[in-house]
């Protein structure tokens, strides 16, 4: 594997739980793109100039060790295949005790910059990718998400399905310049930053009663998992909203699934599946919920979305 990214977490990347925000564990990975990019003879790709550039299609990420401010972080990575126009890359964000904080599987493709149709490597950069092909370690393999199940087609996810299942909205907002990188469209991490921002008005009473049940807790939580399917690349001004149902719940860890919505065409911007915990912090641990709380969160995340 190559270096793909040193640094480290900013205070204000991290969140009322005390670690980094999940966003920006995805931003940090969209900068190893970027650095691999340049080693493959594509160091134009996310200039604005660039005739293509690359894009992610799916991606997932597991979470494994907080990261906290000011401690050093470093990734690398590989790539797993690569094809005519894309290729999949491994990434591993690690502690300075060699622990990995985080590991990412993503699934690029190589397009146009304007249009987003797929853009064949040239010969250079498709051989100093497959010079780059390794083999990711077990450890960080997927783990609580079935990663065999196909994704639904982008033809499937409607907002008038969300609604017909009651399915409640928990996120809504407009994309702000900002937001965007240098082709216009929102930045990746964006994505499963809205998500983050959103929850709350969905779990946070829920999870109060849950740490009211621990004795000296201190509520929380943690994402395990996360697999996002990137759908279509909102810009500037264009609207979103977030709707979450309930997958599955056991008595430490919960799944859901969100749909990202365009509400204009009814259309998904991205869905991804979670697995989650209410988060202790002041012990750092997960929190087991009373079965009661686990028969309540079908009630208040209900009908079925599916990724």
């Amino acid at each position: 594997m190559i270096d793909l990214w040193k640094g480290s977490a900013n205070t204000w990347d991290c969140d009322e739980m005390g670690h980094m925000n999940v966003r920006f564990y995805v931003r940090m990975a969209f900068e190893g793109i970027g650095v691999l990019a340049g080693q493959c003879h594509l160091s134009h790709a996310f200039k604005p100039e660039s005739p293509s550039t690359l894009i992610p299609l799916e991606q997932h990420i597991r979470f494994m060790r907080e990261v906290h401010p000011g401690r050093p972080l470093s990734m690398k990575g590989c790539l797993l295949d690569v094809s005519e126009t894309g290729a999949t890359l491994y990434q591993e964000l690690v502690h300075a005790d060699g622990v990995p904080a985080a590991s990412f599987r993503t699934r690029l493709a190589h397009v146009g910059s304007d249009s987003l149709k797929p853009f064949a490597w040239s010969d250079r950069s498709r051989d100093a990718l497959t010079t780059l092909i390794g083999e990711a370690p077990a450890a960080t393999a997927p783990r609580g998400l079935d990663m065999s199940k196909a994704a639904a087609s982008s033809e499937s996810i409607t907002r008038e399905h969300a609604i017909d299942e009651g399915v409640q909205v928990i996120g809504l907002g407009m994309v702000p310049p900002g937001d965007c990188d240098a082709f216009g469209r929102m930045h990746p991490h964006m994505f499963i930053g809205r998500v983050s921002d959103s929850v709350p008005n969905l779990l946070y009473d829920w999870r109060k009663k849950i740490a009211a049940s621990v004795p000296g807790s201190e509520m929380g939580a943690a994402v395990l998992e996360n697999r996002i399917i990137y759908r279509a690349w909102p810009t500037a001004g264009d609207l979103f909203e977030i709707r979450t149902a309930m997958a599955s719940a056991q008595e430490k860890t919960h799944s859901l699934v969100h749909w990202m919505l365009d509400p204009v065409s009814g259309k998904p911007w991205m869905t991804s599946e979670v697995v989650a915990v209410t988060f202790d912090l002041k012990s750092r641990k997960a929190m087991a919920t009373p079965p009661a709380l686990l028969d309540e969160l079908a009630t208040i995340a209900p009908g079925n979305l599916y990724l």
